[in-house]
């Protein structure tokens, strides 16, 4: 049974790799992980900047049983002349599939919907998240796929795919190396990330990682920086 699940998933990771796709933008973003907390609550805050342009989210979120995780963006976009701008809303629900350490990967789901603010556009994406833990070493893979829809934009089915291995070190500072797939993206690069506790049940996350662009069509550095604050 292992080895069916190890060859599922490299065969759908070749896949995506194959399609070339997110035809839309850049695949950077942040890297799932397949658990929930029960009566957990997050603000959270990203930012993805590359080329002179930054691409802000701003997230409350809220676990409604110990298996579902739902949240809700404002998404933003900011250029070098610091006009930042509300431009899509986002719903995002995530499911924790196993328990972790029931089977040899611990696997999740998770669902979004965009719509664009001044557009008829609309986006629903879901992914598969995996990871699996190897003493010190954790190993994290995404695998998206995507359909936009809308007025203003051309009907599409993309995929998507975000992997990650990361070293716990301690639990204020875990080194990784994240890589990126998509049409206009193929980018690899480190990422530190900790956890800082804040009294009973509370914590800040934080992330920031730099991207570097493996082709010409991704940009030669993306910076991604993360906060969540969980109470």
């Amino acid at each position: 049974m292992n080895h069916k699940v190890v060859k599922f998933i490299i065969l759908l990771v070749s896949v995506v790799l194959s399609q070339s796709v997110l035809a839309d933008g850049s695949a950077i973003d942040k890297v799932y992980h397949p658990y929930v907390q029960p009566l957990e609550r997050e603000i959270e805050w990203r930012m993805v900047s590359a080329d002179g342009e930054q691409k802000h989210r701003f997230g409350l979120g809220k676990s409604l049983n110990d298996r579902v995780f739902i949240e809700g963006y404002l998404i933003a976009k900011d250029t070098d002349q610091h006009d930042l701008k509300i431009t899509d809303y986002e719903i995002e629900v995530l499911w924790q599939l196993t328990e972790q350490g029931e089977y040899a990967i611990d696997w999740g789901m998770i669902a979004e919907l965009e719509k664009e603010k001044d557009e008829d556009v609309w986006e629903f994406s879901t992914g598969l998240l995996m990871e699996k833990q190897w003493g010190r070493w954790v190993g994290a893979a995404n695998l998206w796929l995507s359909y936009e829809w809308g007025d203003d934009i051309e009907d599409e089915l993309e995929t998507a795919v975000a992997l990650q291995a990361r070293y716990r070190y301690s639990r204020r500072f875990e080194p990784a190396l994240e890589f990126y797939a998509g049409e206009d993206t193929r980018g690899l690069g480190p990422v530190v990330m900790g956890d800082v506790r804040l009294g009973r049940a509370k914590k800040l996350h934080w992330e920031f990682g730099a991207i570097i662009g493996l082709d010409s069509k991704t940009p030669d550095n993306t910076w991604r920086v993360l906060t969540e604050f969980e109470f």
